[in-house]
């Protein structure tokens, strides 16, 4: 459990076993906390290397806003890898945080071993959608904003997290929350690395974009988890962990 000081902004991290390396990332307004079920399931074989975004949980939450984006973001990634002596990885994550996973493939594909993308999606291709998305970002920001902490929702992978600033996951909504272009959607046909892609099978907003992954990158292994829903990992650990241990053992 330590901090990586990116140009001055500390970001939270966390090392456990030993093994082939795999970088977890976490959704919005969540932390590293998420992944308490994962550890003892995957620290076995693999060295799991876990996060906190910046403006999320242990890690600094700038007041500058311009330092809150996807590109800070796959930065802060590669920097983790860097820091555990890791060329390579791999990497996934729940909502925001598989979608910044599959975000770090299109910049760093030599450095993706596979892919695990859980309850999340692609972006958009459609500036319609793309707005309306992040009209959703905004209002979450500017209820963070005028309600403090209080507004985080009740989602189980929020629920078991903590933060320090109410303005840090406001500016995160706006910059790394909130989608810019469909590069990463266009991305999903070139990808070529092992992918798994997995859905629980309450999380209604996300089981479009399950299929669409699962339809789009070649050779991708779809998982739906019964009676899951957003927090598929927490709804249902031992489900979760027996798909991705199985993936991971391929």
């Amino acid at each position: 459990m330590a901090h990586l000081n990116r140009a001055g902004v500390n970001i939270y991290y966390e090392v456990h076993g030993t093994g082939p390396i795999v970088l977890l990332s976490h959704g919005y307004s969540a932390t590293s906390a998420m992944w308490t079920p994962q550890i003892d399931a995957l620290k076995a074989a693999h060295t799991l290397v876990l996060w906190d975004m910046r403006g999320h949980g242990a890690s600094d939450s700038p007041d500058d806003p311009s330092l809150y984006s996807e590109a800070h973001t796959v930065a802060d990634m590669a920097a983790l890898l860097d820091q555990v002596n890791a060329r390579s990885a791999v990497i996934g994550g729940l909502s925001l945080g598989g979608y910044m996973s599959l975000a770090f493939y299109v910049e760093h594909r030599k450095r993706v071993d596979a892919l695990m993308l859980f309850d999340t999606g692609p972006g958009y291709r459609s500036d319609t959608g793309r707005a309306g998305w992040n009209r959703i970002a905004e209002q979450r920001a500017e209820q963070l904003e005028q309600k403090g902490l209080a507004a985080l929702s009740a989602s189980g992978e929020v629920a078991v997290s903590r933060h320090r600033s109410a303005q840090g996951l406001a500016h995160a909504a706006r910059g790394m929350l909130a989608q810019r272009d469909g590069r990463v959607m266009e991305a999903l046909a070139h990808i070529d690395v092992p992918t798994l892609v997995l859905v629980g099978a309450l999380d209604q907003p996300f089981l479009g974009a399950t299929d669409y992954m699962a339809a789009k990158i070649p050779g991708a292994h779809k998982v739906v988890l019964d009676g899951a829903g957003h927090a598929s990992n927490i709804d249902k650990p031992r489900a979760f962990n027996a798909a991705v241990t199985a993936f991971l053992s391929k």
